[in-house]
């Protein structure tokens, strides 16, 4: 048996074996001696195989082999794993031959423009449901075109978008969002951890790849279980949501209706809080909107009969 079944080449066998025999060997006179040409490349091959040490002396026998043995187990256990896979393959090619389009159970999508162009090809092609989970009910992006998602809306796609109740902070997310709520895309809020999520009519779900790393992509999921779990995860916290308008003032807000009812001024109000007045007028108009009223009396009325005064 030579050393080569336990994965070394003949020439790193054939330096290993020279040193054995020869310690401290010098790397120029063992190619002399071996008609070994590119001895120097071979010694640092072993070296980064473990089996020769820093003073170029062969490690004995014993450790070598247990060595060599333990790498090929390595391999192999990482040929069965992927032999292994071959199980979900066949899932995959029985339902390409079923449904006649391409199917692949997990995939890693790059970049978050193929990933919304993916989503909205599976869209097109059967307009059911569409569920979406994430931190923020607008992520801006300067290359999202929206008018795609607006169609399919319109042509009565059901669609529910759940996001961070922390995002209310900022009162344009509320604008964003009731915005999309009255074209057809159900908003509520969630005060639960959130990580994104979406998923297309409880067949396909996406997760960002990477939790840690927004620019790493997404996974494109169609196996049924996960999908069925990652769906069910989804409906747990709508169902434990809030509404837009039923949500608790945030600090700001609190200040905001209280320097409105105080003040007889937009300026002196905006420098009592401390922001300036267009940032003011902002906020008003805001709460105006959630409380549905059409005058600032009538949003202070609305805001004492919530209890927010």
């Amino acid at each position: 048996m030579s050393l080569g079944e336990l994965g070394l080449t003949s020439h790193q066998e054939l330096l290993y074996r020279h040193l054995l025999r020869n310690a401290h060997a010098d790397p120029g006179r063992a190619a002399a001696e071996l008609a070994l040409p590119d001895a120097t490349r071979v010694m640092t091959e072993l070296r980064s195989l473990g089996l020769v040490d820093g003073e170029l002396t062969a490690i004995p026998p014993v450790a070598a082999v247990n060595l060599l043995v333990r790498r090929r187990m390595a391999e192999a256990q990482q040929r069965l794993t992927e032999v292994g896979g071959a199980w979900d393959v066949l899932a995959e090619l029985v339902e390409e031959h079923r449904s006649g389009r391409s199917v692949r159970m997990v995939e890693h999508i790059p970049d978050g423009e193929t990933v919304t162009l993916r989503m909205h090809t599976l869209l097109v092609q059967e307009p059911g449901g569409f569920v979406h989970l994430k931190p923020r009910a607008n992520e801006p992006d300067d290359a999202y075109d929206p008018s795609p998602f607006k169609r399919l809306l319109a042509a009565g796609l059901r669609s529910r978008t759940l996001f961070s109740l922390h995002a209310l902070e900022d009162p344009e997310q509320r604008t964003y969002a009731r915005s999309w709520h009255a074209l057809g895309d159900l908003h509520r809020v969630t005060a639960e951890p959130v990580r994104h999520l979406a998923v297309i009519n409880n067949t396909v779900a996406f997760v960002q790849a990477d939790p840690d790393d927004p620019w790493a992509g997404a996974l494109q999921i169609r196996q049924p279980g996960v999908v069925a779990v990652l769906a069910d995860v989804f409906e747990g916290m709508w169902d434990r949501a809030q509404d837009l308008d039923d949500t608790r003032l945030s600090s700001m807000e609190r200040r905001v209706l209280d320097a409105l009812t105080r003040y007889d001024t937009d300026d002196a109000a905006a420098r009592a809080i401390g922001v300036s007045v267009r940032k003011f007028r902002g906020h008003v108009a805001e709460l105006m909107g959630r409380l549905q009223a059409n005058t600032r009396f009538q949003a202070a009325l609305r805001a004492k009969e919530r209890g927010w005064l």
